[in-house]
């Protein structure tokens, strides 16, 4: 499972308060807190969601059978090289309910209730993934798809929200899901492109140059201490500039977000330029 937390190796060893001690050996991952995932950016977002929705594709149709973590909560996960990993597969079952009536597959939550219909052959069907999906909707998906999303993709992310968390209107929201997000977003020009066209300001274009200070703070960046911001080219680079009363000028980097969004600082003077053949720094022009 690509989407659980790997074991690369355990050993058993004596201890002097503790026999038979067991040591594992994992690999490195981040815990996941929910409050510093909103403070990310979408970008980095969606990627998690994305993994998700991979990790329940495999879960609903592993070699066991479909899988389901009764136990769905965001402690039971991590964040590995910005995806995210399963760690607790103690409360896994891959146990369907069984049934003699509809009345039977009756899954509660604390918002919503739903009741699964129940097959000739007496079991609840698809509870398993139902209970994945629903669990992904409220702990994950409702937070972090739509918060701070690009307006383009709003409507989509709408659609894709409801239909997790609506069995009853759609009647295999997990598919529609995998459908909608397991295209990379690279390849969605309504998520890379962004056609924009600037003010009337004027910027001179300084190649190979860097400005190594001048920085101030924004939200969200890929840096703590700066503005370090993803665009898809340079006009939107200028409209982000524009947007920023302290923005005096960008720099492009050679250096890309996963979906091959170009990252760019964003800088509040240009006194200071100096020599980087890996950079180009736009100036805004002043009357």
């Amino acid at each position: 499972c690509l989407y659980c937390f790997q074991l690369y190796g355990y050993c058993y060893q004596d201890s002097n308060d503790i026999p038979d001690t067991l040591t594992t050996i994992t690999e490195l991952g981040s815990p996941l807190e929910m409050i510093q995932l909103l403070q990310t950016s979408w970008e980095d977002r969606f990627r998690i969601c994305l993994s998700l929705v991979r990790l329940l594709h495999y879960l609903a149709h592993s070699p066991l059978g479909s899988v389901t973590l009764l136990d769905f909560r965001p402690r039971q996960f991590v964040i590995v090289d910005g995806e995210l990993k399963v760690t607790d597969l103690d409360d896994a079952s891959v146990e369907e309910s069984s049934c003699t009536s509809n009345s039977d597959c009756f899954m509660e939550f604390p918002a919503r209730n739903f009741t699964l219909p129940c097959s000739v052959e007496g079991r609840c069907q698809n509870m398993n993934e139902k209970r994945n999906l629903y669990n992904a909707y409220r702990f994950f998906f409702t937070y972090l798809l739509p918060h701070s999303a690009p307006s383009s993709l709003r409507p989509l992310l709408d659609k894709i929200v409801n239909a997790t968390g609506n069995h009853n209107k759609h009647g295999n929201a997990y598919e529609y899901l995998a459908l909608e997000l397991s295209p990379s977003p690279s390849a969605s020009s309504e998520f890379t492109q962004k056609c924009v066209k600037s003010a009337n300001t004027q910027y001179r274009r300084v190649p190979e140059a860097f400005i190594p200070d001048e920085n101030y703070r924004c939200w969200p960046s890929y840096h703590h201490k700066g503005c370090l911001l993803s665009v898809f080219d340079v006009n939107e680079a200028i409209e982000i500039c524009d947007s920023y009363s302290q923005c005096k000028a960008f720099v492009l980097t050679n250096q890309t977000t996963w979906t091959g969004r170009q990252l760019v600082f964003f800088k509040m003077a240009s006194n200071h330029i100096v020599p980087d053949p890996d950079k180009i720094t736009y100036v805004k022009v002043t009357d």
